[in-house]
């Protein structure tokens, strides 16, 4: 079937090729931008890393003379700020753009509706709104960490029919199956750090690296450890594929950071109090420009962050099995609530097989908004 050629056409195209680089450009947005003239595309591009030329410098290197005239299809709304690069709406002013379709406008105070507003006062014709959701969705992270300056939290995990973590011998391998685990590595390349709590790491000693048939993007790893009980040896310290950060608490032995600093890491101290303030853990990560993290806890882990109110968005996978074992652990260990009125609930859900397993995607919805 041959599909209406139109502005959703077009930006369909523009949101497929910026889909493509997450997890490429670290705090800065994804950004697709197609550029038509007499009926014909004649420039593409994408942001593929943070400093280098932005989708529109891109599309209009290769539309050449051809941007005048024409129109430009962008999915954010086109800078109007210096920052490491000139701003976007001055280039399409400057090279005879005469329409430009914006699929989102941009949350970062530093843009927020100028850049149109630039425009549309150089005489463009401007159209907000094209495949708006779409657009928003494939930078949900960058919206939240630009307005809250907090990193976005994915909580990902593989549960048994019965909500169970491992059985009660803590076998975990496998709940879920191979096509849940390559789309786990594809997540992990998405986000810019994975944390995981101290007593995953002392059971699994996982690598906590994306491996995937291609070169991917290792995601900084994120260790959540009060007493600071990570051994020196661990496998993720040992591979330095990337920076490790582990968080802990005042209470810790300064010995034992001055180890772990040795072998690598960076110890930050969050809350002087017997766990780490997982608010104050967060605030520290989104001031080191950690903008997203999939969290690949265990059930302590999830259930603290999820009564925090610091997790965004869930991914699980259940697979085809029930363990049982009043031990075996869950996948929220917490007190959990008093009242069916008071359960934590999902908004936005999606719900599809990945080959023989459930996956389950959805949003929190906490106190406030019910």
């Amino acid at each position: 079937m041959i599909g209406l050629i139109n502005d959703e056409y077009y930006m369909d195209l523009a949101i497929s090729m910026a889909s493509k680089t997450m997890g490429q450009t670290g705090i800065n947005p994804i950004v697709g931008c197609v550029i038509t003239n007499g009926g014909s595309i004649v420039g593409m591009g994408a942001h593929l890393q943070r400093g280098e030329a932005h989708a529109e410098v891109q599309a209009v290197a290769m539309a050449g003379e051809r941007t005048v005239g024409a129109t430009a299809y962008v999915t954010l709304e086109p800078c109007s700020h210096y920052g490491k690069t000139p701003p976007c709406a001055n280039l399409l002013i400057d090279k005879g753009i005469s329409r430009v379709v914006v699929a989102a406008l941009d949350p970062n105070p530093l843009v927020a509706g100028t850049g149109v507003a630039k425009l549309q006062q150089a005489g463009i014709e401007v159209v907000v709104g094209v495949l708006e959701e779409r657009a928003n969705k494939l930078n949900e992270k960058f919206n939240y960490y630009i307005t809250t300056k907090r990193p976005f939290v994915t909580l990902k995990s593989a549960a048994t029919l019965d909500g169970r973590l491992a059985t009660k011998t803590g076998s975990s391998q496998w709940i879920s199956g191979p096509a849940a685990r390559a789309e786990v590595h594809a997540l992990r390349h998405q986000h810019q750090g994975i944390m995981v709590g101290v007593n995953t790491l002392l059971a699994d000693d996982p690598s906590l690296t994306t491996r995937l048939e291609v070169t991917a993007k290792q995601p900084i790893p994120i260790i959540v450890d009060a007493k600071l009980r990570t051994p020196t040896t661990a496998r993720v310290l040992q591979l330095r594929s990337a920076e490790v950060i582990i968080l802990t608490t005042d209470r810790a032995s300064s010995e034992k950071q001055t180890e772990l600093e040795a072998a690598g890491a960076t110890v930050v101290r969050c809350g002087s109090g017997d766990q780490v303030d997982l608010h104050a853990a967060m605030k520290w990560l989104g001031e080191h420009e950690i903008s997203s993290i999939l969290l690949e806890g265990g059930g302590k882990l999830n259930g603290a962050m999820l009564e925090a109110g610091l997790i965004n968005k869930l991914i699980l996978y259940y697979g085809m099995r029930i363990v049982g074992g009043n031990s075996s652990p869950s996948l929220f260990a917490m007190d959990g609530v008093e009242t069916m009125g008071e359960a934590y609930s999902l908004k936005e859900v999606e719900v599809s097989l990945v080959g023989e397993d459930v996956r389950i995607i959805g949003y929190p919805r906490y106190e406030q908004e019910q």
